[in-house]
């Protein structure tokens, strides 16, 4: 029997979207390195108390579409702060390199509870965000099958479905409560990482303020510079805030710096030195988002140009006059693979369509498989054939999506399941039938045993035929049985077969001995014809009782002798009018005439006969069924049958005239 096919469906993943935002400004002088050791004299034409915005153009955001939806059209409005709160999630999610990788679809529910658990005490709650909605998808899928299994059960029995309540389940609760124990870790680390941002806030808030103070004395604003250069670095250093204070703090430390740089008196040439640093930088940036072009995997080239953002935003500003124009070009590269990135999902978006109608097809074609139609093992393995076909189409075909797929995927298993169990179930009948098919074999195998030493050759033969003729009506029996019990059978019925044809031997030259009695009597019969005596009539009728009593002739010479009787004894009956119908009649009609009590005793005794006549040529033509005419004894046995049958019929037609005119007397 075919064993079932297995089937498993992976979790398809789906690239998370993070929205990038655009460059802040930042110090010219912010690498510590090349800060001067001593007060640098003030620059010419460096305050100018320029606006916050004034490096708008470079900080605008590039968002990345979310999957299975429309994206967000690229804006060029000012720039704002990342959210650090959805970086942070999006760090936890993809940094997942420690946590097991498992096809939860394939396991059982007490798995799935132990492999919750497992990962709860082994991995921290922040990177258990998938495998945790995988597992509670898996868990959910088992626990409604079950449920509907129980609520079918509960109908099967003839109650209301009203009244249906699902049994409790030990392993349900025990789920549940690592459930609730995530949540409430989760909740743990939630407040946790707030509390931190919160303390994260108030650091960046205390270093604004000391920026401010730098600020409110410029007279020292020179020898503050290696100061402010380290308080930037502590600011960088400072992890994510609440996303609610983001954009606010970063404008105020971002108009602290500048306001910083335009009371600061630098030297002009550090300045230059440091712009130009950060326009190689941002060159180099550039570059490498413009070859993110030929780049095959988008997926790859949009993490690549995450990275190169983040690099962009914490480099420090590039002349005034080349801001823009270096800002266009590397906006410029970002809009080309945000424009491949959208056309990608697109593209999966139509793929998962195919792949959704694809798979639909096969559980349709599945589930139009009757397997109450399948009576037979071979169409069983036919269909068997369809379905692991089917099943191979099935993994070769990419993901639908993420609504769908695990839909699909459920629906396309139960039908697998379904047609294994009704598979599973002709199997089992079918060798509960073949054993009662052996069981009716070997009895006929006994009985057969049983008649296999008798010498009532023509009585035995007949049931020996009767016993074939059942044996072919009775179903199969398995193979490991079937040549066995049927040359147990076939021995007994050969071995009576063969004592029969061996008895027959010693009879052959008797055969012969009949063959010239018979031939001297149909001599005889001619003989008496052509006489025409008084007595040739009888003497024909005694040579005719002869021949009765004489045993069989050899099987060749048989048809052709009783051809030479029967047509010696037609012409006897012709010439010498031995039916003597029409006397025999009038003998009859004289016996009756005047005789009222004969009449109706005579003819309740031809009833009789007549009765008896009729059923024993209905037995008969019932026989004439029953013979094989291809075989040679067959043929033989038609032939002698039929001549039975007619001279029954001769009976019959004279008993019947008989009867009338029995009748006709009673009229007149």
């Amino acid at each position: 029997m075919e064993p079932r096919e297995q089937m498993s469906e992976p979790t398809p993943q789906v690239e998370k979207d993070v929205t990038l935002t655009g460059e802040p400004a930042t110090n010219a002088g912010e690498n510590q390195n090349e800060t001067p050791q001593q007060p640098v004299e003030q620059a010419e034409n460096v305050a100018e108390n320029k606006p916050v915005a004034e490096n708008a153009a470079e900080t605008q955001p590039v968002a990345e579409p979310e999957p299975q939806s429309e994206p967000e059209k690229e804006t060029l409005d000012e720039a704002e702060p990342e959210c650090e709160e959805q970086n942070q999630t999006i760090a936890d999610d993809e940094n997942q390199d420690d946590i097991p990788q498992a096809d939860y679809n394939a396991m059982d529910k007490q798995q799935l509870v132990d492999t919750l658990d497992e990962l709860l005490k082994n991995h921290p709650i922040e990177k258990l965000r998938a495998p945790i909605g995988a597992i509670r998808a898996a868990f959910a899928t088992l626990r409604n099958q079950e449920l509907e299994q129980e609520k079918q059960d509960f109908l099967a029995k003839g109650n209301e479905e009203a009244a249906f309540a699902p049994l409790e389940d030990e392993l349900e609760s025990q789920f549940k409560q690592l459930l609730a124990d995530a949540k409430q870790k989760r909740a743990e680390y939630t407040a946790q990482q707030e509390a931190i941002k919160t303390e994260n806030l108030q650091k960046k808030r205390a270093i604004i303020q000391q920026i401010e103070e730098i600020i409110a004395d410029p007279d020292n604003i020179n020898r503050q510079f290696p100061r402010v250069q380290q308080l930037q670095q502590e600011f960088r250093e400072i992890g994510p805030v609440p996303a609610t204070d983001d954009t606010d703090i970063w404008k105020q430390y971002q108009l602290a710096v500048e306001h910083f740089y335009d009371l600061l008196k630098i030297n002009k040439e550090l300045r230059d030195y440091d712009f130009r640093k950060n326009l190689e930088i941002k060159q180099q940036l550039c570059a490498e988002a413009e070859a993110l072009d030929d780049e095959t995997d988008i997926l790859v080239a949009f993490r690549r140009l995450q990275e190169l953002h983040n690099i962009w935003r914490e480099t420090g500003p590039v002349a005034k006059d080349l801001r823009e124009d270096i800002w266009q070009r590397f906006k410029n590269a970002s809009a080309v693979i945000n424009k491949k990135h959208l056309a990608f999902f697109e593209e999966r978006k139509a793929h998962e369509k195919e792949n959704a109608d694809a798979k639909t097809a096969l559980c349709e074609q599945i589930e139009e498989i009757k397997t109450d139609e399948l009576k037979s093992y071979a169409a069983w393995e036919e269909a068997t054939k369809k379905i692991i076909a089917l099943q191979e189409l099935w993994r070769k075909l990419g993901f639908a999506s993420r609504k769908v797929n695990a839909q699909l995927f459920a629906r396309f298993r139960q039908a697998c399941d379904n047609f294994f169990a009704g598979k599973a179930d002709f199997f089992k009948r079918a060798k509960e039938e073949m054993a009662e098919n052996l069981a009716k074999k070997i009895a006929l195998c006994e009985q057969a045993e049983a008649l296999q030493d008798s010498t009532e050759w023509r009585k035995t033969a007949d049931a020996l035929v009767e016993l074939q003729k059942q044996w072919k009506t009775i179903g199969p029996v398995a193979k490991k049985h079937s040549d066995q019990v049927w040359r147990r059978f076939i021995a007994a019925c050969d071995h009576f077969f063969e004592r029969k044809k061996a008895d027959s031997k010693d009879s052959r030259a008797a055969e012969h001995e009949n063959l010239a009695a018979k031939r001297q009597i149909i001599a005889e019969i001619v003989t008496a014809v052509e006489s025409q005596a008084d007595d040739a009539a009888q003497t024909v009728r005694d040579l005719m009782s002869r021949w009765t009593t004489i045993g069989h002739v050899p099987y060749k010479e048989k048809d052709k002798l009783f051809a030479e009787f029967r047509q010696a004894v037609d012409n006897a009956f012709e010439k010498l009018d031995m039916r003597g119908a029409r006397a025999a009649l009038s003998r009859f009609e004289s016996s009756i005439q005047g005789n009222p009590e004969r009449a109706r005793s005579e003819r309740e005794r031809l009833v009789r006969a007549y009765e008896q006549k009729c059923a024993e040529l209905k037995t008969f033509e019932n026989n004439m069924g029953f013979l094989n005419a291809k075989s040679q004894s067959g043929s033989s046995l038609v032939k002698d049958m039929e001549r039975r049958i007619e001279r029954i019929k001769e009976d019959i037609a004279t008993l019947e005239q008989k009867i009338k005119l029995i009748d006709e007397a009673e009229k007149d």
